[in-house]
C-alpha cells in the first residue's frame, strides 16, 4: 500500500509542474475563460465524451453521483496529445501541444463514495491578427495569450438504494491568464504594446444523480442528470504598457522600460451546464447512450475592451455513444476482453464572431485494454472547429488520449491470532 501511495504521490507532483504549461493551440481560446478541457476520463472521451454510467472500477469524473459505484480503490491519471491545423483566408499553420487531462483518486466506503483530484478546467494560448485601415492608415493588432485556469476537485456520493444515487463535489478553481496587445501602424518603426495579466482564484459546484433499472432480465436502463451552477472567480488583474520594435528575423525588442497601470479588479464567470443522458445496454456486453447538455454561456463578457466583434449566446452540446465488448470473461483471447468503444459529438459553443456561429464537431473511437483489475484506456479524435468565413479561423485537430486506471484494496485489515 506503501508504495501504491507514493507512486500516487509522485505522479501527482509531476502534475502540478505539467497543469502550468500551455497546453491548447486553439485561437478560439482567446474568448471567455478559455478552451474547456474538463471533459472527463479518457475512457468517456472515447465516447464523444460520454458519461452517464457509474463503474465499479472506473472513476466517471463528469458525474459526481457514480462515486459510490466503485468496489475497490481506484488511482486514475489522463492525458493527451493535441495536433492543430489552423487555415484562415489563405493561410495555413500547424501546431502540437501535449498535457495532462486529470489526475484523481476514489475511495470506495460501502454505500458511499469519495473522489479527490486535480485537472486543467480551461486553456489559453492563441495569436490572432487582426487589420483595419483607418484613413491612410493601416492598423495591425497581434493578440497572443496563454496559462490555464486549473481545478482541485472533490466529491461524495451516497447510493440511496440499488437503482438510485446521489452526489455533489465542490472545486477550487484558479491560475493565470496572461494576454498581450501588439498595435502597429503600416511604416511606423515602433509598435505599443499592453500586457494584462490575471491571478484567479474562486470556488464551483457541482450535483448529479444516476439512476439505473434491470430490464428483460440482463439489460439495463440508464439515466443520469448533471447540474453546474453558474460561478464567480475573482480576478486580481494587472497591467503594463510599453513599447516593442521587431528584428529582421521578426523577434520582438522592447524598447524602454513598461509602464505599470492600476486597473480594477473584476470576476470571470463559469457558466452554469445541466446535462441530462439516457441509455441502454448490458453492461458487460454492450452499452449505447446519449447525453444533451445546456451551456449558459450568455452569462460570459468580454474581459477587457478589444475592439473586436463578438458575442456570447447561450449554447448546447450533444454526444451519441456506446462500447462493444465480444466476451468479457474469455480466457483464451486477450482481444475478446478488450473494450471498443466510439462516439460523435457536437456543440453549438455559443459563440458568434461576425455574425457567425463558431460549432465544434468531434469523431471519437478508443480502447480500454484490461490488466487485471486494471486498464489502459487509449482515445483518438478527429474534430472541427470554427470557419474561414468572415475573415475567422477553421481548425481541424486530431487528439491522442491515454489514460491509466488502476484498481486494487489499498486498505486491508491485518488479522493477528
Amino acid at each position: 500500500m506503501i508504495k501504491k501511495i507514493f507512486f500516487c504521490l509522485g505522479i501527482s507532483l509531476l502534475s502540478f509542474n505539467v497543469f502550468s504549461q500551455e497546453n491548447t493551440s486553439s485561437a478560439y481560446s482567446y474568448y471567455g475563460i478559455g478552451e474547456v478541457r474538463f471533459k472527463g476520463t479518457e475512457a468517456a472521451k472515447a465516447m464523444g465524451g460520454l458519461a452517464i454510467t457509474g463503474d465499479s472500477i472506473a472513476i466517471n469524473l463528469n458525474n459526481p453521483a457514480s462515486y459510490s459505484s466503485l468496489k475497490l480503490t481506484t488511482f486514475s491519471v489522463g492525458g493527451s496529445t493535441n495536433f492543430t491545423t489552423l487555415n484562415a483566408m489563405e493561410k495555413q499553420e500547424k501546431a502540437k501541444s501535449t498535457a495532462f487531462d486529470y489526475i484523481a483518486v476514489g475511495v470506495p466506503m460501502g454505500k458511499f463514495g469519495a473522489v479527490v483530484g486535480l485537472a486543467p478546467y480551461s486553456a489559453i494560448g492563441y495569436k490572432i491578427e487582426n487589420s483595419s485601415t483607418d484613413g491612410d492608415l493601416q492598423r495591425v493588432k497581434r493578440f497572443n495569450g496563454s496559462g490555464n485556469i486549473n481545478r482541485f476537485f472533490t466529491g461524495f456520493s451516497c447510493q440511496i438504494n440499488n437503482e438510485f444515487s446521489v452526489g455533489a463535489g465542490i472545486d477550487y478553481n484558479f491560475g493565470q491568464i496572461e494576454n498581450n496587445l501588439i498595435e502597429s501602424i503600416a511604416g511606423v518603426q515602433l509598435s505599443s504594446k499592453e500586457t494584462n495579466t490575471a491571478e484567479v482564484r474562486g470556488v464551483s459546484f457541482n450535483f448529479g444523480a444516476l439512476y439505473s433499472k434491470k430490464i428483460n432480465g440482463d439489460k439495463k436502463i440508464f439515466s443520469s442528470l448533471t447540474y453546474v451552477p453558474e460561478a464567480s472567480l475573482s480576478s486580481k488583474n494587472s497591467r503594463t504598457l510599453g513599447t516593442v520594435t521587431y528584428s529582421l528575423s521578426g523577434s520582438e525588442i522592447p524598447v524602454g522600460t513598461p509602464i505599470e497601470v492600476d486597473i480594477a479588479d473584476t470576476d470571470l464567470k463559469i457558466p452554469s451546464k445541466l446535462g441530462l443522458g439516457f441509455g441502454i445496454g448490458k453492461v458487460t456486453k454492450w452499452f449505447v447512450g446519449t447525453e444533451v447538455s445546456f451551456l449558459g454561456n450568455k452569462s460570459l463578457v468580454k474581459r477587457f475592451d478589444d475592439g473586436l466583434n463578438y458575442e456570447y449566446k447561450n449554447g448546447q452540446r450533444y454526444i451519441l455513444g456506446g462500447y462493444y465488448i465480444p466476451k468479457y470473461d474469455s480466457f483464451s483471447s486477450y482481444l475478446s476482453r478488450v473494450v471498443y468503444r466510439a462516439g460523435f459529438r457536437y456543440e453549438n459553443t455559443g459563440l458568434e464572431i461576425n455574425g457567425k456561429n463558431i460549432d465544434d464537431y468531434g469523431m471519437n473511437f478508443g480502447f480500454g485494454l484490461p490488466v487485471g483489475l486494471s486498464k489502459i484506456d487509449i482515445g483518438f479524435e478527429f474534430g472541427q472547429r470554427g470557419t474561414t468565413l468572415k475573415g475567422l479561423v477553421f481548425e481541424n485537430y486530431f487528439n491522442i488520449n491515454i489514460g491509466l486506471s488502476l484498481s486494487d484494496k489499498w486498505f486491508k485489515k491485518t488479522l493477528i491470532d
